[in-house]
């Protein structure tokens, strides 16, 4: 592994708190600031952005787990500050950490002098912040992964939060996925829309068919189909999701074609469907379970009927599909990314025919973004609600994924696909795209 080029101040002479921070966090020399607990500093004076050390905790933080993880338990717990950006929208900071300065791992002779510097007792483990879920090795006693129950606890880590932190975060229509931008200065509200209308389209859904919404969150979906018309069943697995998202079709006047309900997908026992639409739910199940999962989408679906799944994808198909620390230990337990083909490829093995496929990342650039945004002018209200702790996480959590999609680390594809006739006889569909894009 490259290693960051080594001088005798950084491998022989006694190093301040704030260099350490600056090779922890940056690997090298920066056009940030680095300032420590101790008096130390590092970095241009001028620097408009930067890091703070605040306690001795975060010491031990950041070299008992380097990187990532480390930097996250020490800024979750307060141990350290960012300087420069808003905690709602650390985004600049977080592209001059991970990008443009091009993070070099240090070299076992500087990390020994790291370990000389502060002291043989700063390496002694803390317990983490109470908000880290346990390493997935622990999560053993909630139930096999993916199991029902651990599922189910995982939903509940993530969506659980609040109802009214996710109000002042997103957009009316409580749409928690990847909105699409008309024009690229719409506002989310008219993006999530406009996102709906496409899948509604693809799905060429009629007055008076039946869609079954799986994973259906706060009911965006369920709501948009069934003022057109459509008879729906949305299923989500978070108790507050489907407490919301029930009071939003009441309100709505959609009894009658709306129905959500708090259940495993897999309890589903209707048939049938004209389609089934799957919106941010295949990064939750485990790529394991696809076959089991796609194989009970088609079961579910009449002969011409209609699925699009649309998922967050990495972009190739390597068989690593475990998310990073940060989010798996403070933001989506259990979470597992695949690339578009392996989906494409187990769609097609359980006997659906694949029609189209669309990478649309950008627009989940554009729509992180704007939550960040809304996050930061609701700040306020929105501390209130969480507490400072877990709306500094997800101030976090929605700048990195902002920074992911805009580099190219993670995709959003939407995959469109059909239940073929015996012998894949035709069932009508047209011969060319039918939806406008």
């Amino acid at each position: 592994m490259t290693t960051i080029k080594e001088h005798s101040s950084t491998t022989t002479g006694k190093l301040s708190l704030a260099q350490i921070l600056e090779i922890v966090a940056t690997g090298a020399g920066s056009q940030l600031r680095f300032t420590a607990y101790d008096g130390s500093t590092a970095g241009p004076d001028d620097a408009t952005m930067g890091l703070n050390l605040l306690t001795p905790r975060g010491t031990t933080y950041l070299v008992t787990a380097p990187g990532e993880l480390g930097l996250a338990r020490a800024y979750v717990s307060g141990d350290m500050e960012l300087d420069g950006v808003h905690p709602g929208d650390p985004y600049p900071l977080l592209k001059a950490l991970t990008y443009t300065l091009d993070f070099k791992r240090p070299s076992p002779r500087v990390l020994t002098n790291i370990i000389r510097s502060i002291g043989f007792d700063r390496l002694q483990p803390v317990a983490p912040p109470p908000q880290e879920a346990l390493p997935r090795w622990r999560r053993i006693v909630e139930g096999f992964r993916h199991s029902k129950s651990r599922d189910a606890g995982a939903i509940h880590y993530h969506y659980d939060v609040s109802n009214r932190f996710y109000e002042l975060m997103l957009d009316p229509s409580m749409a928690y996925s990847c909105a699409l931008y008309p024009t690229a200065d719409a506002t989310v509200a008219e993006a999530q829309e406009n996102k709906f209308r496409l899948i509604f389209d693809k799905l060429r859904l009629q007055p008076g068919d039946r869609l079954l919404d799986i994973g259906c969150g706060w009911g965006g979906m369920i709501r948009y189909a069934a003022r057109r018309g459509v008879h729906v069943i949305g299923v989500t697995l978070s108790a507050e999701q489907a407490k919301w998202a029930r009071k939003a079709v009441q309100d709505d006047g959609l009894s009658e074609l709306a129905e959500v309900r708090h259940c495993d997908y897999r309890d589903i026992r209707e048939a049938g469907f004209d389609a089934v639409s799957s919106i941010g739910l295949t990064e939750h199940i485990g790529v394991g379970q696809y076959p089991a999962y796609f194989g009970f989408v088609k079961s579910k679906l009449r002969v011409g009927g209609m699925l699009l799944n649309h998922c967050i994808t990495r972009p190739d198909n390597r068989t690593k599909f475990d998310a990073d620390p940060f989010l798996d230990r403070y933001v989506f337990p259990d979470g597992e990314l695949t690339g578009s083909g392996r989906i494409i490829t187990e769609i097609q093995d359980v006997g659906l025919e694949v029609l189209h496929e669309e990478n649309i990342r950008h627009h989940y650039e554009m729509t992180l973004r704007d939550w960040c945004r809304n996050l930061v002018a609701r700040w306020d209200e929105a501390v209130a609600e969480v507490g400072l702790t877990t709306a500094k996480i997800w101030g976090m959590y929605l700048a990195g994924s902002r920074l992911g999609f805009e580099h190219n680390v993670i995709q959003l594809h939407q995959v469109l696909a059909t239940k073929l006739a015996d012998r894949g006889i035709d069932t009508g569909l047209p011969l060319r795209p039918w939806w406008r894009p």
